[in-house]
């Protein structure tokens, strides 16, 4: 068995564990943090809004430029009035996007780059595309990111239950904003492709959390009958149980969408990909972040604030006390109180000690 796959099992069966819990206000200070800077960079940057959103021309040529890409944006840059976008194709033509650009401007566009590109004028097609089409691109979608956050919080909280459900729609509010950020703070255009990518990672980055969330379903079963975890200790096994197998998803994930990324957009220079896969890449990235630390923790917060709880976790704190009073140990206590001092070295990551001897009942 590899390393990474003995660790997981030792993390499955609470031998080893980290206590993500317990240093829960670390990963909300780092969260606010991120999220913060991501609001600022929206306010203040602004998102770069593609044609398809704000309307425009596009001129593409099959024939190759007699010009470079950068001279090509400075001529259609100055004919224009507005900042051009130009991707050289894979024939060798251009393609040259410039937004807020209508019928008549369009046709004066396309002279002058016929005459500065050295393209007769026949051979370059303009495409141009209205704001309103746009502006019903993104009206569907918010439409259909609130219809989805809905339904997500109304299926969690008949299948879990209302906290874990608020903490699951937290989560994927977290998500969005630090993706929407990126764009703003890299100054990436958002195109409908970043829509699709944007809508695609909510599916994610709920995956990941609802697994989580089952493993801490299974873990309060008849919780308040025992005496052995506190809420917020099983709900710190639950993550640490299901940590590998989400590293795993995630990384196999992530892989694809690095490719499409930092080699089709950043070595080939395909920019249409860029669109959807930084989307997704940091998507799926802070969706996985939250998950474990963001989504769980909060639900044990609030699992915290109840009176039964509060009072499991007094009197699993007054046992241990009595216990470590009497100066017993996992190995000389009784059984339940070993097990008890087991959890407690679980809790901070020491292994857990069985203190049994083989073939004994």
């Amino acid at each position: 068995m590899s390393r990474l796959g003995n660790l997981g099992a030792r993390l499955y069966r609470g031998e080893v564990g980290y206590d993500f819990i317990r240093n829960r206000k670390i990963w909300y200070g780092i969260s606010i943090l991120i999220t913060i800077t991501a609001i600022i960079g929206v306010a203040v940057g602004g998102l770069r809004m593609g044609i398809e959103f704000k309307g425009g021309a596009v001129f593409t040529t099959d024939t190759k430029a007699q010009i470079s890409t950068a001279q090509a944006t400075d001529v259609a840059t100055e004919a224009s009035g507005h900042m051009a976008i130009v991707q050289e194709l894979g024939n060798g033509g251009l393609r040259i996007q410039i937004t807020e650009v209508d019928t008549a401007k369009a046709n004066e566009i396309k002279e002058t780059l016929s005459d500065e590109l050295g393209i007769p004028a026949n051979d370059i097609n303009a495409d141009l595309v209205g704001p309103s089409w746009g502006e019903q691109i993104a009206n569907k979608a918010w439409t259909g990111l609130g219809v989805f956050m809905i339904l997500v919080v109304i299926y969690l909280a008949i299948a879990f239950e209302w906290r874990m459900a608020i903490a699951a729609l937290i989560a994927l509010i977290h998500d969005i904003t630090i993706t929407v950020g990126v764009y703003a703070l890299v100054g990436f255009e958002v195109t409908p492709g970043t829509v699709i990518g944007l809508l695609t990672i909510l599916g994610y980055s709920l995956y990941d959390t609802v697994v989580v969330f089952d493993s801490l379903k299974e873990g309060q079963k008849d919780i308040t009958k025992q005496t052995r975890f506190t809420y917020s200790e099983i709900a710190n096994r639950s993550i640490n149980s299901t940590l590998v197998r989400s590293i795993n998803t995630t990384v196999v994930a992530l892989l694809p969408v690095a490719g499409l990324l930092f080699i089709g957009g950043g070595v080939f220079g395909a920019g249409m990909l860029n669109d959807i896969s930084l989307s997704l890449f940091v998507g799926l990235a802070a969706g996985a972040y939250s998950s474990i630390f963001i989504a769980t923790p909060l639900v044990a917060d609030l699992k915290e604030r109840e009176p039964q709880m509060k009072a499991l976790k007094k009197r699993i704190l007054a046992k241990r006390a009595a216990a470590a009073a009497k100066g017993e140990s996992p190995e000389d206590g009784p059984e339940d109180l070993r097990d008890d001092a087991e959890t407690a070295g679980t809790a901070i990551g020491r292994p857990r000690s069985h203190g049994r001897t083989p073939g004994k009942r």
